[in-house]
């Protein structure tokens, strides 16, 4: 009997190290939009982290997004990012130019998002990633064309999240220096200015600010050209890998480094929303630990 009850055991703890067994999803919040679920989880934990004295200062977070479709194929994964300013109490703010002013009980903050994406999406979602025999291995034989590209808003990206019933993780908030918030805005600008396009498999045209995918709009914010994945292409760095090589990125490469002011660890700091038909039934595709469920 001890033998068993030791081989029963051994054998959970080994399906729960797998990621087999997952927590019960939250449905507490099922019938709040997915937008008004995470909105307010990021303002619950930015004015948790500022406390309830004054805030002398202005401090800087990001938060971190990827949304993926079971098979994390890459017409249906996409990264991002967002970046707010919490201006300092009793202080009148100096909004950054092109930003509005924005208030969350009694402090007021700043906040925009990189969402990279082909200008017409939200019409004509139908991403072409690798077309042509070879496409995914040589550049050049990738027939995809480029494609005009628009920054797309949190509420905008959440929607297509939404339409294609995704799974959607966020990490953070992470607080950074002020230097990150202003590579964040040059970044911003960049994509705002209307001279470069966007391609899903960019190899060819990162290098000359020609055309760039959702991953390197967010990852490299000084020069748009980090590598990264299979063969040094980008090759699965998209969906929630994507974004976890921008972390990883931002923690310890050189060029970032004193850009995050708290350490980052790219699994134990995921929270995840998942698509449920229906309160408290079955959920489709769940890959994360700790998730609430969304229909909206």
């Amino acid at each position: 009997m001890a033998l068993r009850t030791f081989v029963i055991l051994l054998a959970l703890s080994l399906v729960a190290n797998a990621g087999w067994l997952k927590p019960d999803v939250d449905f507490s919040n099922y019938d709040v939009p997915l937008y008004e679920q995470i909105v307010n989880r990021i303002k619950a934990k930015i004015s948790n982290r500022l406390g309830e004295g004054t805030n002398t200062r202005d401090r800087y977070f990001i938060i971190p997004f990827a949304y993926e479709n079971d098979g994390n194929d890459p017409e249906f994964s996409h990264s991002f990012i967002s970046v707010i300013r919490v201006f300092a109490d009793d202080k009148q703010p100096r909004l950054t130019q092109g930003l509005k002013l924005r208030r969350y009980k009694n402090r007021e903050f700043e906040a925009f998002t990189i969402s990279w994406l082909p200008r017409d999406f939200m019409t004509n979602p139908h991403l072409c990633v690798f077309k042509g025999t070879g496409a995914r291995l040589f550049a050049k034989a990738n027939d995809c064309p480029l494609s005009p590209g628009r920054n797309f808003t949190l509420e905008e990206t959440l929607k297509l999240a939404v339409d294609v019933k995704t799974a959607v993780a966020m990490w953070g908030p992470y607080e950074i220096h002020k230097k990150g918030f202003d590579l964040g805005m040059k970044r911003k600008h960049l994509l705002d200015g209307g001279t470069i396009k966007y391609r899903a498999d960019d190899r060819l045209y990162r290098k000359d600010n020609v055309a760039i995918n959702c991953f390197h709009a967010m990852a490299g914010l000084s020069e748009p050209f980090p590598n990264g994945g299979l063969f040094g292409t980008g090759f699965k760095m998209w969906g929630f890998n994507g974004t976890a090589r921008v972390l990883i990125e931002y923690s310890k490469r050189a060029a970032y480094k004193g850009l995050l002011l708290e350490p980052v660890d790219v699994k134990n700091d995921r929270y995840g929303f998942v698509y449920a038909p229906t309160r408290n039934s079955p959920v489709p595709y769940n890959p994360l630990r700790n998730a609430s469920a969304y229909h909206r």
